[in-house]
C-alpha cells in the first residue's frame, strides 16, 4: 500500500539487548511469536528483555490470511522439554510478568490445553512472583480444554477475536466470532481472572463495526486491546487502509464509556501488550 505514514515509522534501538535476547531465547530453544509472526516491535521488546513465549511448536493447524505463522495439518507433537525451558527463560530473562501464547493445534484431541498447563505450572514453580497472562486459541470451544488451562494459577486469560464481525468469516480460518464471545463469557463467569481480548484495524472494517465489536468483548472482557494491521509477508493479506491516531482516541473513549476497566488502543499496540505490569510495557 502506498504513502506509508510517518507515524509508523519507528526508531530501531541499538542492537545490543535485541542481540542478548535472541541468543538467550535460542539457548533455551525458545519460539516466539515475536518471530514467527514478524511483529513490527520485536526489536524493541527483545532490548526491554521482553518476549512473548509461543508454545506448542511453530506450525498452527489453522491458515488465517493475516497471520504469517506456519501452517501444518500434522505439527510434530508437543515438545516434552518445553515446560521447563520456558520457566528457565522466564527466570533468566528476569521477568516479572510473561505472556505464553500459542499455536492453534486442532489435531490434539484437547487443542494442547494439558501441554499449556504443564508449562504453567513449570513457570510458576521455578518464578514464584511472576504474573501469567495465556494468550490461547478457542479450543474449538471446548469446555473442558478451558478448564485445564484454568485451573492453572494465571492472572489474565487473552483470547482473540482479531477481526470485526462481518469480516471475521474472510479472515480467521476455521475460527468463529460468536464462538470466540463465548470463550471469553465462559471464562469471565467462570474464574476471577482479568479477561482479555484483542482486534487489528485496517482491514476494510468500517468504525461502526468496531464500536459494535467493542460493545460486544465489553461485556466479557476487562481489557481490550486495539492496533493497526500491518502485512508481515507478501503471502499475507494487504492493509486496505492506514488508520489515523485520532480514532483510536475514539475507540479507547467509547470502551471506557461501556466500562472496560483497560483499553489500549494505539497503531502499534499488539495482542500481547504487557498490561498487568506497567513498569515493563511492551507491545509485542
Amino acid at each position: 500500500m502506498k504513502n506509508f505514514p510517518e507515524y509508523l515509522h519507528q526508531k530501531l534501538p541499538s542492537p545490543g539487548g535485541f542481540l542478548k535476547t535472541k541468543a538467550l531465547l535460542k539457548k533455551h530453544g525458545i519460539n516466539t511469536v515475536c518471530e514467527e509472526a514478524k511483529c513490527p516491535n520485536r526489536f524493541l521488546c527483545y532490548q526491554k528483555k521482553c518476549a512473548t513465549f509461543l508454545s506448542l511448536g511453530k506450525f498452527c493447524t489453522r491458515r488465517c490470511s493475516f497471520c504469517d505463522v506456519g501452517f501444518s495439518k500434522n505439527p510434530l507433537p508437543p515438545d516434552i522439554d518445553e515446560p521447563r525451558n520456558f520457566a528457565l527463560a522466564v527466570k533468566e530473562l528476569k521477568l516479572s510478568h510473561v505472556v505464553i501464547t500459542m499455536v492453534t493445534r486442532d489435531d490434539l484431541q484437547d487443542g494442547g490445553a494439558h501441554h499449556l498447563a504443564l508449562i504453567i505450572k513449570e513457570v510458576r514453580k521455578q518464578n514464584k512472583n511472576v504474573t501469567i497472562e495465556v494468550l490461547t486459541s478457542d479450543f474449538q470451544g471446548k469446555k473442558e480444554s478451558l478448564d485445564i488451562v484454568l485451573n492453572e494459577k494465571i492472572d489474565i486469560f487473552n483470547h482473540n477475536v482479531e477481526t470485526t464481525k462481518s469480516l471475521s468469516p474472510s479472515i480467521r480460518d476455521k475460527a468463529k466470532y460468536a464462538r470466540s464471545l463465548k470463550v471469553l463469557k465462559y471464562v469471565k463467569d467462570q474464574r476471577k481472572v482479568l479477561v482479555k481480548s484483542g482486534l487489528m484495524v485496517g482491514l476494510g472494517e468500517k468504525e461502526i463495526d468496531v464500536k459494535s465489536c467493542i460493545k460486544d468483548l465489553s461485556k466479557v472482557c476487562d481489557i481490550i486491546t486495539i492496533g493497526q494491521y500491518l502485512q508481515p509477508s507478501k503471502r499475507c493479506m494487504k492493509v486496505k487502509e492506514f488508520i489515523p491516531p485520532h480514532l483510536y482516541k475514539v475507540y479507547e473513549e467509547y470502551g471506557h464509556s461501556l466500562g472496560v476497566k483497560q483499553m489500549l488502543c494505539a497503531p502499534f499496540i499488539r495482542s500481547s501488550f504487557v498490561s498487568f505490569n506497567k513498569e515493563e510495557e511492551s507491545h509485542s
